[in-house]
């Protein structure tokens, strides 16, 4: 689940949340052994911008009622699908439900888009910091820019403790990524295990990059601090919270 922390962009700038509709699940990946990511088919369109958020809402059959928020990791172009991916919380009713119940071909009450801050449209200049499952929103903004051949434009620094946790394993490695393991790194790797620091962002920053991070309350203020440190103005700096609810 995520937390929107400000929704400041002007009326009409961005895709506004739609009306509860059915989705039906066409496939799913499992990116590490707590996350999964669900494609969902959607009975109607709902244009999205990478960094928006979906809500899935559960109804059990005496009426009570469940819904998260997740992150769309796919980039936006097909707004009659998205793909959300999902860690797995033990004691979290929707993520529990989504990773041991659900099954390709059934369907879900899906909402959104929502959020209008955190978003990236493609055509500017960022820096990206993920930790963890934080990554979510950024792989959106990351397979936005090479869909668009924009990748000179991104810069993504991905941080997780181990390389069993790396979401999207396959895919993330590029020109444009850099990957940093804070507790035990694959064989030869060539940075030592140990958390974020200013070396690690690409350098010089461009002046005109706006930087988006998303992580756990702790993880993004201390990526909020290297980015300032590394000469962003902190107004430039844009942040999404991962919460523990699931």
């Amino acid at each position: 689940m995520t937390e929107q922390l400000s929704d400041a962009g002007p009326p009409g700038s961005f895709p506004r949340p739609g009306k509860w509709q059915q989705a039906r699940v066409t496939e799913i990946r499992q990116e590490t052994p707590t996350a999964k990511t669900f494609r969902l088919a959607l009975s109607e369109p709902a244009p999205y911008l990478a960094g928006q958020h979906f809500l899935i809402r559960l109804t059990a059959p005496d009426g009570y009622r469940a819904q998260r928020s997740y992150s769309v990791a796919s980039a936006p172009g097909d707004s009659g699908e998205i793909e959300l991916t999902v860690e797995h919380l033990p004691d979290g009713e929707v993520s529990s439900f989504l990773h041991e119940v659900v099954m390709v071909g059934d369907e879900l009450e899906v909402r959104g888009p929502i959020g209008g801050w955190f978003v990236w449209r493609g055509d500017t200049p960022a820096v990206l910091i993920g930790g963890g499952s934080g990554i979510v929103p950024l792989m959106s903004m990351l397979r936005l820019a090479r869909r668009s051949g924009r990748q000179d434009l991104l810069r993504l620094v991905v941080s997780v403790r181990r390389p069993a946790e790396l979401y999207y394993a396959a895919e993330l490695p590029g020109p444009q990524t850099t990957i940093i393991y804070t507790r035990s790194t694959p064989p030869s790797w060539p940075r030592l295990a140990g958390r974020l620091s200013p070396a690690d962002l690409p350098g010089p920053l461009n002046p005109e990059a706006t930087g988006f991070v998303c992580g756990s309350s702790g993880f993004a203020d201390a990526a909020t601090t290297v980015l300032h440190g590394a000469g962003m103005p902190v107004e430039r700096i844009r942040i999404e919270r991962f919460g523990p609810t699931g």
